[in-house]
């Protein structure tokens, strides 16, 4: 591959879903070759997140592309002034068909401030009254808002009765600690294999095997040793290795996990 450190991609006989990524940002000819990689390597499943208005419509096309893609409908915090009536019917609509799993990504970031931070907040949890009225559960993003991540999901945790979960996770401990609590799951991906991320290996340690899901949130986050490279589905035995380094199990252990948690998250009815 031109790279030493580089190496082919782990086969594990547990299987593996891959609960957050992008498929719509890929070219169709790429598309069909990810997923063809990906089954290659034990991606059982696919989740594919929606974030804004303009491609509530392409997830949901997504999903009838192939059996193993299922979707998602929310809106970003960065997209949250595109929010409106005519949206959130349409998410309501849409999230109400069988191949949709979940409402999000939604949450809060106020890293990049690319919306105001109390629309911010007053879409958040319009969001989140949205999935508790359907009995969805929630694919939360947040960055650099914990204190209010927390205050929001205090007081609408109790009505999700399925939860969900909090990907992508980078922020501090004390907010892993309250969403475990209030029986959210995390998740993590490619930024668990990056030399600076301690703090995120921190909270993976305090993370229980049973409420932990895997990720990759391709394209972006590739995992060392493809770092440099478009994400994508098919790495996502990197991250599931690193993983269960740092937990100190078995890789096979920490994949069982996943995917009864997985299961439990987007699939109640399969529920292992």
């Amino acid at each position: 591959m031109g790279n030493s450190k580089r190496r082919d991609i782990p086969l594990f006989a547990t299987p593996l879903i891959e609960t957050h990524c992008h498929l719509d940002y890929l070219e169709p000819e790429a598309l069909q070759d990810t997923l063809l990689r990906a089954r290659s390597v034990g991606v059982e499943r696919i989740v594919t997140i929606a974030v804004s208005a303009d491609n509530l419509d392409r997830v949901l096309a997504l999903t009838r592309r192939a059996p193993d893609i299922w979707g998602t409908q929310g809106i970003h915090p960065h997209e949250a002034e595109g929010f409106n009536a005519r949206v959130a019917a349409r998410i309501r609509e849409q999230a109400q068909d069988a191949r949709i799993v979940a409402i999000g990504e939604i949450g809060l970031d106020y890293y990049y401030d690319h919306a105001d931070r109390s629309v911010q907040r007053k879409v958040f949890a319009a969001q989140l009254a949205l999935a508790a009225d359907l009995d969805l559960p929630v694919v939360i993003h947040t960055r650099d808002a914990d204190e209010d991540t927390r205050d929001i999901l205090a007081e609408y945790a109790p009505q999700l009765r399925r939860k969900g979960v909090i990907h992508s996770f980078t922020s501090g401990l004390p907010l892993a600690e309250f969403c475990l609590e209030a029986g959210f799951m995390l998740g993590f991906n490619g930024i668990t294999t990056f030399n600076s991320a301690d703090n995120v290996r921190a909270v993976v340690t305090a993370t229980p095997l049973e409420q932990l899901v895997l990720e990759t949130d391709a394209p972006y986050l590739t995992p060392v040793p493809y770092r440099g490279r478009p994400n994508a589905p098919f790495y996502l035995p990197f991250i599931a290795e690193r993983v269960a380094s740092v937990l100190d199990v078995p890789v096979e252990t920490l994949l069982q996990a996943a995917y009864r948690n997985s299961l439990a998250l987007f699939f109640p009815e399969e529920r292992a």
